[in-house]
This record gives structure tokens, sequence and C-alpha cells, in this order.
């Protein structure tokens, strides 16, 4: 009788699968490198952050992002991608995170509010770039604010009439 040998199994690597990509979008035709391919495919630790940061850091994502909107590698870039698929998708995607910061928060998760809160941060830059803001205006509108009262300042704003009939009311708190 014959020894029965076992085959090793060899474990294929996956496929790649391609990222949806508008039409209306070149193909890139650089290719992702595989270390890209395995870090995107790994589950990420969370990062060791100092307790304090700088804000500086805001300028400078705020202008990543506008440069991935310019480039519109929507292969390479997570930006562009969100920005291709269009604003809808990116308010979509805003308003995910912001649901999932609002669900940490009343949890007093605070690691994870932190994490949340930036990615609602990234979120709305996108959403702003997509909309042409640049963020000077944005600082520009916080200056503005500064050291007027909160309650007076929402006072003072006048009330879109378009989200007024979608709210189906006349007093918006």
């Amino acid at each position: 009788m014959a020894k029965a040998t076992k085959k090793k199994t060899v474990d294929k690597v996956p496929k790649r699968r391609k990222v949806p990509v508008p039409a209306s979008i070149p193909a890139a035709k650089s290719r992702v490198r595989k270390a890209v391919e395995r870090a995107e495919a790994a589950h990420l630790t969370p990062l060791e952050l100092p307790e304090t940061g700088d804000a500086a850091v805001l300028d400078r994502l705020w202008a990543t992002i506008e440069a991935r909107r310019v480039v519109g590698d929507a292969v390479a870039s997570h930006s562009a991608r969100l920005i291709a698929r269009g604003t809808q998708k990116v308010a979509q995607k805003l308003g995910e995170e912001a649901v999932e910061l609002v669900i940490e928060a009343v949890a007093r998760n605070r690691p994870a509010t932190i994490a949340e809160a930036a990615d609602v941060l990234y979120h709305l830059m996108v959403l702003l770039v997509d909309a042409g803001i640049a963020a000077g205006e944005v600082w520009g509108e916080l200056r503005r604010r500064e050291g007027i009262s909160g309650i007076v300042e929402k006072a003072s704003r006048s009330r879109p009439k378009g989200l007024m009939a979608i709210a189906q009311t006349r007093k918006l708190p």
C-alpha cells in the first residue's frame, strides 16, 4: 500500500480589484505599488499621537486635498476618488462621519471621538475643496466671528428660504 501524500496548498494572491472610477476620469497609467496595496489591506493600528497638536496641520491637509483634486488620480488618491464621485457622495461621507462622531462622543469613547473628529475634519475639507472654497475663506469667517457671542452671531444670520421650505417650518433653532 502506497503512502498517501498531502499536497501543500499555496495561498493564492488575491486578484486586484479595480477601483470604480467614473468614465469622465481618464484612467491612470501608473500601477499601484504592492506595498501600497498591502498597507491598504492591513488592519491599521491606532497611531500614538501627542496629546496636543498644531492647527497648522489643517492648512497642510487642505493643500494636500487641493493638490489631489488638481491631479485627479482617483486610483492613487482617496481624496481624488471621493471628489470624482461627485458632491453628493462627498456630502454623504461627511454625514456618515459626523454621525459616527456623535455616537462616539455620546458613548464618551475619547480615543474614538478623537479619531472620528479627524475623519469629520478631513471629509469637511474635501467637501469645501470640491465646492471651490479656499481655506483662507473659512479661517477668515472664523476670525470675523471671534469675540462675538454665539447667540448674537446666530441671531444675526438670515435664514435661507429654501432650508425653511425643506424643513416645513418657519422656526429653526
